[in-house]
């Protein structure tokens, strides 16, 4: 099946392939007097007619030697052409909206056209709430770091349980290495991992097997090397500033405009490049105080468009405001996400695992807030945080489960360590299959950092590849202040602008091909659980109870599903040890088995004296049974058929 062109009065910006052969440009220039599209090769240049609304348009031809593939730029001209520029003066920039940037953020844009033999057809994404998600970056999840690349590790994933990749932010980007948050072209896909065509071929392989793709996506800010778009219009406000400089201009004078170049992007990477969602980065960095959030137009004209491609099109938001109104509907005065990474997640299991108490982290360190975790979907909802020192968060009301992702690692928690250490590297093996256990059990949508699933000790370091001496050295500087509320020394913050500092992030090859560990077994045992256990796969949080023994190292996590009026159920237990010695807890009522242990010798390759496993043929009866839990480590149990609810 091939992609059909875009046949539409209400065209999106950029140079849109058209039928016939003909290509449709357009581009928001409100400041400029005039503006032509300057093809490269062989060199013509063409007049764009302004319209009232500030944009300036043409319908070109294989006449005018635009074809597949023909570097362009657009041509500003007038006494104020853009914000940079003096009276009188002319600039030819890239296209605001350019779909392919081959010679990077500094070179010519290059015509682009989306047809591709797709193959997916008749595929559809999983449901939410049956995600796993796999976070990677394109650059360091493989050694050539290439979309092409990572196709050669999907099939590990399948068989690992994953079913969903989240792919960090690929918008062209300064150089060949960085996270992707420093990206000028919000349309383009990063030419060194292969560009917009390679980003399909690894979409349509991922469909194939099932798997959906899903794209971190940077609408809060824009890049500081190469960022043409002030030049062309307001995009930037004038009136809010986020932590990386000037907010995006979502609700000030000409914010329309800016709100559709974003929105159609987000559109265009769905429709075009087949995409199954987005997660939206920092959305508390967004500021916008209009009536209708720029955050419910993107959510309700991607629910538009996924009703009409007959599929689901996801927005997953990340904030640290711990606020519901996020994935509540706009009718009810959310803002229509339908999900959202939760911080408290991590930090409530890294603190109890690691003892860190510094920065952020000085809010968490008891049982109780990993209970409150489980039992809502954040530890504060209204709380007083020392940290902030103000209250924290709101309640999550009837939220369920799918709205909220969570994880144990992730690229943030990660690289924004001074020395980018994993959990794997700063705690015990044992603490590690806690920590897994924990995740694949929550009942919540999990999400696993590349690498994860194998215990992988290559650090995740925060890396650019900027070009400005100046830049260079402020980001350097930037790092180091950073980390300065932790306690991290100047000396331990490696420098981003290092090639070495990018090639130690590299998941490890043998590392990357090490199905057959025992981590990795670990967490394909636990996916599979996960899967095929009712009250583990149910993500309902009305059949969730969380208990702790804080002065035992204690935390019980039990979740259960009923069916028909007999109330015949499946009970599940989770008994996680914080303690640094063996442990022995009673049950509830009900005949119990051992569904899995992490201290199992089949992850450990040791013999631990652990709880009673499988292989024994017993079970753990009544009231009184009980189960041993080895130090700092955790036991999943089952109780099938009815039982007194």
């Amino acid at each position: 099946m091939r992609s059909a062109p875009i046949e539409s009065a209400a065209l999106p910006p950029g140079l849109v392939p058209l039928s016939g052969g003909s290509w449709h440009a357009s581009v928001w220039a409100p400041r400029a007097a005039e503006v032509s599209l300057h093809i490269l090769s062989p060199d013509r240049v063409v007049p764009l007619e302004r319209g009232a609304d500030g944009v300036h348009r043409a319908v070109l031809g294989a006449r005018d030697g635009m074809a597949a593939g023909t570097r362009y730029r657009f041509r500003l001209t007038g006494a104020d052409a853009g914000a940079d520029a003096g009276a009188g003066a002319d600039m030819e920039l890239a296209d605001p909206a350019s779909r392919h940037q081959p010679d990077g953020v500094m070179g010519p844009s290059a015509a682009f056209d989306p047809s591709f033999a797709w193959t997916d057809a008749g595929y559809r994404p999983p449901p939410l709430e049956s995600m796993v998600i796999y976070e990677l970056h394109i650059g360091t999840f493989t050694a050539a770091g290439t979309f092409d690349a990572a196709i050669a590790r999907l099939d590990r994933l399948i068989d690992l349980g994953v079913n969903a990749i989240e792919i960090m932010p690929v918008s062209e980007f300064p150089g060949g290495r960085n996270w992707g948050y420093d990206g000028v072209f919000p349309w383009a896909v990063q030419s060194t991992y292969g560009g917009p065509a390679g980003l399909m071929r690894l979409v349509d392989a991922c469909h194939q097997r099932g798997l959906a793709a899903l794209l971190d996506v940077v609408y809060n800010h824009l890049g500081p090397e190469g960022n043409w778009l002030p030049s062309f219009g307001p995009y930037l406000s004038d009136r809010h500033r986020t932590w990386w400089g000037s907010a995006l201009n979502f609700d000030g004078p000409d914010s329309d405009e800016v709100r559709r170049y974003f929105v159609e992007s987000a559109r265009y990477f769905a429709r075009d490049l087949h995409l199954d969602g987005f997660r939206l980065d920092a959305v508390h960095a967004i500021v916008d105080t209009s009536a209708r959030p720029f955050l419910v137009e993107l959510s309700s004209s991607l629910q538009e468009l996924g009703a009409e491609l007959g599929r689901p099109i996801l927005t997953m938001a990340e904030s640290d405001l711990n606020d519901a109104r996020l994935v509540a509907p706009w009718e009810r005065g959310g803002m229509g996400m339908d999900a959202q990474w939760a911080d408290d997640f991590h930090h409530a299991v890294h603190t109890l695992l690691t003892g860190e108490a510094s920065g952020y982290y000085a809010d968490y360190g008891s049982l109780r807030h990993l209970a409150r975790v489980l039992s809502s979907g954040w530890a504060y909802s209204g709380d007083y945080s020392r940290v902030r020192r103000r209250r924290h968060g709101n309640p999550t009301g009837s939220a369920p489960g799918r709205s909220f992702v969570v994880f144990t690692q992730n690229h943030d928690q990660i690289g924004n360590r001074a020395r980018g250490d994993r959990l794997s590297e700063t705690v015990s093996p044992a603490e590690d299959r806690l920590a897994a256990a924990l995740l694949c059990c929550a009942p919540f949508v999990p999400l696993l950092f590349m690498g994860q699933e194998v215990g992988e000790r290559a650090p995740f370091q925060y890396f650019t590849s900027h070009e400005d001496p100046g830049l260079i050295e402020a980001v350097r500087r930037g790092r180091i202040a950073e980390f300065a509320a932790f306690g991290w020394r100047a000396e331990d913050v490696p420098d981003p602008h290092d090639p070495a500092t990018f090639a130690r992030s590299k998941v490890s090859e043998e590392i990357a091909a090490g199905a057959g560990s025992g981590m990795f077994e670990l967490y394909r045992e636990l996916l599979r659980l996960r899967r095929e256990l009712p009250a583990l796969r149910r993500l309902d949080r009305e059949r969730v109870d969380v208990s702790c023994l804080e002065h035992e190292g204690l935390l019980m996590l039990l979740r259960w599903t009923e069916d028909g009026p007999a109330r015949a159920h499946q009970q599940v237990l989770l008994v996680a040890s914080f303690a640094r010695e063996q442990r022995e807890v009673g049950v509830p009522i009900g005949r119990w088995r051992v569904a899995l242990d992490t201290a199992d010798p089949r992850w450990t390759g040791v013999a631990t004296a652990g709880a009673v496993t499988p292989a024994d043929d017993r079970w753990i009866e009544g009231e009184r049974g009980r189960v041993r839990v080895a130090a700092r480590s955790a036991v999943l149990l089952v109780c099938d058929g009815a039982s007194e609810a």
